[in-house]
């Protein structure tokens, strides 16, 4: 006969395998009420939920409950879910929780509205070049997060990368493909994937790197420019066969007007040795960009158009459309999102399990003589089982008593609790967000009807995680961005301003001080430095030295000069500048100055007592003008004085007037 479960707050039967309003409502871990189911798939079924506690909606993802029966799972899956949660950036979907319902796992992310890239190329067909590398670009970019940090995603397709409705995209499920695969792997010798975007390295061996997820994204990148992936077959194991035995082709024998960069891109994605290919996700960006800015804009604005007879594939099935009862949407005050708005995760794909050894089938048993007098008495027998077994799962040893809920109870008054209600409790610690240390965050199994003598493991809080802030200035935005990462911080906002001691990109200052002890989640903000501010060079010519140093001085230029003499600009004003005004620069640049000293001066020669002849031609040869006095008549010719008087300085020019008697 049908044993009922051990405690049923919300059985996981009643999530995943009813098709009709039965799941609407019902409230996950007291936490998450259940809007909608958006998706299911070979490995989890995923809802909309309303997260009451922080009231915002959120997609939850719960796994199915056979995977739940493999310790290695459990272990793998935890582990994997705290790494991913760590993950912070713009194009990751952001894991929130982790947790337990009935006999299953689940976690709660962010909820994205859009669809995803399958959807996407279901629907458009190839993608123009441009917007290929834009995507390519933005998945490579989450992904070099993620291997930073020791995390390769395994799982990296279409369905997997979602398309949100405000632009941009958004990988999900980091970490989730690893639990899975790792376990399979350790538990039946085979390993799990979706075979279109499987590396070699991953079929032939079982060991994913951050290489298999670069070869992922070129198998994507490939398809969005060809519209299909490179390699195709009616089983997956051909399709294996051929990413370990074949090259993929270069893309433009399908779109012709690709240019040389974009198969050299391709194929260095995609290579088959791991030696001849991009290593990580950052390597392979930093490729991708170099591609990018030598495409010019009308060859990033083209697509390869494919006939219709090519565009052949099976629309999506719709998500069952599943509506709250009026009555229900009163009492809770959830409103069920509109469908539109929300992508199908994990579809069914095709999966490739590669076994390490041989299964065998044993031969059937021969089919048993009927007999007709044991019938009598294998109804007695089934008769004395069918007491025994009721008495003893309702009251005897094997049946269910009530463990009360001590969630939000002192540790000491938890286990009192639980133990007279005749359980065994033992404590795990874990840090909470929401629950005070000391007091029990929850029970495992959960309150409800338990089995009797069932040992009860109470998750006490260990209050709110604290970190140490890393050393954040003088880093660069990436640098601190990782650091935050890795101390399991929260990055808060990112803003920039002017610097003219921080070199650009470089971070100035963050919110919190390094060393300090804060909540985990306690946003820390960056002040990152845009350089100098920029500066235009103004107009000091003809202004005197002292006040031109002060004015671009005040302008955070460096100012250098240096003097010269000048028969047209007056001692000590600016004769030019360089740079020239109106030039661009920034603060702290140099900016050289010339300043007049004057014209330049000579000494007068003495030309006391010489014939006045002989002395016009000495100063005029010196560069002088002449003035000649002649007293009663100059009859003797002797210059008798000068005026300016010998060796006086004076510029050249300067008329010489002298005295002949």
């Amino acid at each position: 006969m049908a044993l009922p479960r051990p405690y049923a707050p919300l059985p996981y039967d009643a999530v995943v395998d009813r098709h009709d309003n039965s799941t609407q409502g019902a409230v996950i871990d007291h936490r998450y009420e259940i809007v909608r189911r958006i998706a299911r798939g070979g490995m989890s079924q995923v809802y909309v939920a309303h997260d009451r506690r922080l009231e915002r909606d959120v997609a939850l993802k719960i796994m199915h409950p056979y995977l739940a029966e493999s310790d290695e799972f459990v272990r793998l899956f935890r582990r994997e879910a705290r790494a991913a949660a760590r993950l912070s950036h713009p194009n990751v979907v952001a894991v929130h929780d982790q947790g337990t319902t009935g006999d299953s796992f689940y976690l709660t992310m962010e909820y994205v509205r859009g669809g995803n890239l399958r959807n996407l190329l279901d629907s458009h067909g190839p993608l123009t070049l441009g917007r290929a590398l834009e995507i390519t670009e933005q998945i490579l970019s989450a992904l070099a997060l993620a291997h930073r940090a020791g995390l390769v995603h395994r799982d990296i397709k279409p369905e997997n990368v979602l398309t949100p409705t405000d632009g941009g995209v958004k990988v999900a499920d980091f970490g989730l493909a690893r639990a899975i695969s790792e376990a399979s792997i350790s538990g039946t010798g085979t390993v799990l994937g979706t075979v279109a975007y499987l590396a070699p390295e991953v079929v032939t061996d079982g060991i994913s790197s951050p290489s298999a997820d670069v070869y992922a994204v070129g198998i994507l990148l490939y398809e969005m420019l060809t519209g299909t992936p490179p390699f195709t077959g009616e089983r997956p194991i051909q399709v294996a066969y051929r990413h370990v035995n074949e090259d993929v082709p270069a893309p433009s024998h399908i779109a012709e007007f690709l240019p040389r960069e974009v198969d050299e891109l391709v194929a260095a994605l995609t290579a088959r040795e791991i030696s001849d290919r991009e290593p990580d996700a950052h390597t392979a960006l930093t490729h991708l960009r170099r591609v990018l800015t030598d495409l010019p804009a009308d060859l990033l604005a083209q697509r390869h158009e494919v006939e219709p007879a090519e565009q052949s594939s099976p629309p999506l099935p719709t998500p069952p459309d599943v509506t709250r009862p009026e009555a229900h949407r009163q009492q809770h005050g959830t409103r069920p999102l509109p469908s539109r708005d929300t992508a199908p995760l994990n579809t069914s794909e095709p999966l490739l399990a590669v076994p390490v050894g041989a299964v065998k089938a044993e031969d059937p048993a021969p089919p048993r003589r009927k007999r007709r007098w044991p019938i009598a008495l294998l109804a007695l027998v089934l008769l004395v089982l069918g007491g025994t077994s009721a008495w003893w799962f309702t009251l005897g040893p094997g049946g269910y008593t009530t463990l009360p809920d001590v969630s939000g109870q002192l540790e000491a008054e938890a286990l009192d609790a639980v133990q007279e209600a005749g359980f065994a409790g033992i404590v795990e610690r874990a840090h909470s967000d929401d629950v005070e240390e000391g007091l029990v965050i929850s029970t495992d199994p959960e309150a409800g009807s338990v089995k009797k003598g069932s040992t009860i493991t109470l998750t006490v809080s260990k209050g709110v995680k604290m970190i140490a802030v890393p050393t954040l200035a003088g880093l660069t935005e990436e640098e601190g961005r990782a650091a935050i990462t890795t101390a399991e911080g929260t990055l808060g906002e990112v803003t920039s301003e002017y610097s003219d001691s921080v070199e650009a990109d470089h971070i100035i200052s963050a919110s919190a001080e390094a060393g300090a002890s804060i909540p985990h989640h306690q946003p820390i903000d960056l002040v990152v430095s845009l350089g100098p501010a920029p500066v235009t060079f103004p107009n000091v010519v003809g202004t005197p030295i002292d006040e031109a140093r002060a004015s671009l001085e005040e302008q955070g230029l460096n100012v250098t000069s240096t003097e010269e003499f000048s028969s047209d600009v007056k001692a000590g004003l600016v004769i030019s500048q360089d740079p020239a005004a109106g030039a661009s620069g920034h603060r702290g640049d140099a900016i050289a100055l010339t300043v007049s000293k004057g014209p330049e001066t000579f000494p007068v020669p003495d030309v006391f007592g010489m014939q006045s002849q002989r002395a016009v031609q000495v100063l005029k040869d010196a560069g002088f003008n002449v003035k000649v006095n002649k007293v009663l008549g100059g009859v003797f010719g002797t210059v008798r004085s000068q005026d300016p008087g010998a060796e006086t300085m004076v510029p050249r020019g300067t008329t010489i007037t002298i005295t002949v008697v």
